[in-house]
């Protein structure tokens, strides 16, 4: 199966299934000396680990991450990062009533029209737990970015299905099963969800991702523009559905006197494009959002064919999110770390001697 590698300088390919023996990756293109260690990994993963609330899966997977090669005596060498993850807790079973039927809003069909045959235990190679290991490379790009280039890269949930957050206290973010940002919209997301669980039902979500720090001139002018990188990593998430950048679909009521960025000494007056102008960072935030659909398995039958062409219904047993977007937060950060670490060397390939008399304009006038 082709298209499993991301990036160019600082690459990622990830393998494995869902109910297979491991997942894993190997991360090429990381430059040596970064200290490294299972942990700083780990912290990570935990975030995006299924089991942790009432509110996700309650697939009970530790996600212990193994370093198998490209670390020695704590650095990365700069060669090639290979990371395992062991599956502990499949139930193969639980997906033996789809062996031949198609579920609706899943890749069931289309596997099986692209492939011939599919592995339907859990959705296989197109189930969310391969995300473990993205959140695995994503966390070394994340490291170096912070420490090397002082890029700080955070996420938060915005919004679950009609609840809209009102306001960001970035401390609170771990601090609750949702992610979200603002500690008065808890307690209505929890009701929200054990509504939704007694229904039978599911939720869509929305997900903002920030990065600061990023300096201006990581990118490039035409195919490989800094924007069209990020929509396309992140809408490899599963589930995803829409990707903004800044302010988005928002340029369309908007006037161009309203939505243009305008510049001062002291800095820019606004960031309706999410920082990046041409393909290229600005020096400002960058500025992500992602639209999560609802996840399609469902206790609820729903219409569909099975292999033979013929009618049936189906009904999904089995383990699954609610709201797979409460858990999508530390991926979305991931993808765009990745996107961010491989555009730094590339830029710092290309462009190594460049200098200019301005000096960068600050991310914002006060």
């Amino acid at each position: 199966m082709s298209g499993n590698t991301l990036g160019k300088l600082f690459t990622v390919t990830s393998f494995g299934e869902s109910h297979g023996p491991a997942i894993g990756c190997i991360v090429d293109g990381c430059p040596p000396g970064l200290e490294l260690s299972e942990a700083d990994i780990q912290g990570e993963l935990e975030r995006r680990r299924p089991g942790k609330s009432r509110h996700t899966t309650q697939r009970r997977e530790p996600d212990e991450v193994k370093i198998l090669s490209g670390v020695f005596d704590g650095r990365t060498t700069g060669t090639p990062i290979g990371l395992l993850i062991e599956n502990v807790d499949q139930r193969s079973k639980d997906y033996s009533t789809i062996a031949d039927r198609f579920r609706p809003g899943h890749a069931d069909y289309t596997y099986h029209m692209k492939y011939g045959f599919r592995d339907y235990r859990g959705g296989g190679r197109s189930s969310a737990r391969e995300t473990a290991m993205r959140v695995a490379a994503g966390a070394i790009a994340k490291k170096y970015l912070k420490e090397r280039v002082g890029v700080t890269i955070r996420a938060y949930l915005a919004q679950l299905g009609p609840i809209k957050i009102d306001r960001v206290v970035w401390e609170e973010v771990d601090n609750n099963p949702f992610f979200c940002p603002d500690p008065e919209k808890v307690a209505e997301l929890e009701a929200y969800m054990d509504a939704l669980r007694k229904e039978g039902e599911s939720i869509g979500a929305r997900i903002n991702v920030v990065a600061t720090g990023v300096p201006p001139g990581w990118g490039e002018p035409i195919f490989d523009r800094l924007d069209a990188e990020l929509a396309y990593a992140l809408m490899s998430i599963n589930a995803v559905k829409g990707v903004e950048i800044g302010d988005g679909f928002a340029c369309v009521e908007a006037k161009g006197t309203e939505f243009r960025d305008e510049m001062s000494p002291q800095g820019f007056l606004s960031n309706h494009a999410g920082g990046v102008l041409g393909g290229i960072s600005s020096g400002q935030d960058i500025v992500a959002s992602i639209a999560l659909k609802p996840t399609s398995s469902l206790r609820l039958p729903g219409r569909s064919v099975n292999v033979r062409g013929e009618p049936v219904e189906v009904i999904t047993t089995g383990r699954h999110d609610p709201c797979v977007g409460i858990r999508a937060t530390p991926i979305a950060e991931a993808m765009t770390a990745l996107v961010l670490m491989d555009h730094y060397l590339r830029h710092r390939a290309q462009n190594p001697d460049v200098k200019t008399e301005l000096a960068p304009i600050p991310s914002r006038a006060p």
